[in-house]
């Protein structure tokens, strides 16, 4: 069973140069293929994303500009994660509910996800999750 705990922060390769950096987000950087990419950008301070899971998509969440905060919950336990860096990204496994909040002003969420939108994959209330959870 999935956990808040199995979802992590990875360190995406950086290449620095006074320039400016280049983040580098390969297929050996996070566990799946990509399939989808979308963003999150002028989003409320007072407003919130997700409110959902997933039965099996994955996700790879990088803030690119700004902040916002990232709730987690397995249907036990609850998890809180800053996002801040563009060069670190926050894997969310399947099975675990999502809220993402405190949206800095310019904040940026990019999202990569392991498959192309399947409405049937999203459990999109809390009880049904922790239904989903038990079974």
């Amino acid at each position: 069973m999935t956990t808040a705990e199995d979802c992590e922060i990875i360190e995406i390769p950086k290449i620095k140069d006074p320039r400016g950096n280049i983040a580098v987000v390969e297929k050996d950087v996070i566990p799946f293929e990509t399939k989808r990419v979308y963003y999150l950008y002028d989003v409320p301070s007072d407003a919130s994303r997700g409110g959902h899971a997933h039965k099996n998509l994955q996700q790879f969440l990088i803030a690119l500009s700004g902040s916002f905060d990232v709730i987690l919950h397995d249907g036990e336990n609850q998890k809180k994660i800053t996002l801040n860096k563009p060069n670190k990204g926050l894997l969310i496994k399947s099975e675990i509910w999502r809220e993402l909040e405190n949206f800095s002003s310019g904040s940026v969420c990019l999202v990569l996800a392991s498959d192309v939108y399947k409405e049937e994959d999203y459990i999109r209330n809390f009880n049904d999750f922790k239904l989903f959870k038990t079974r």
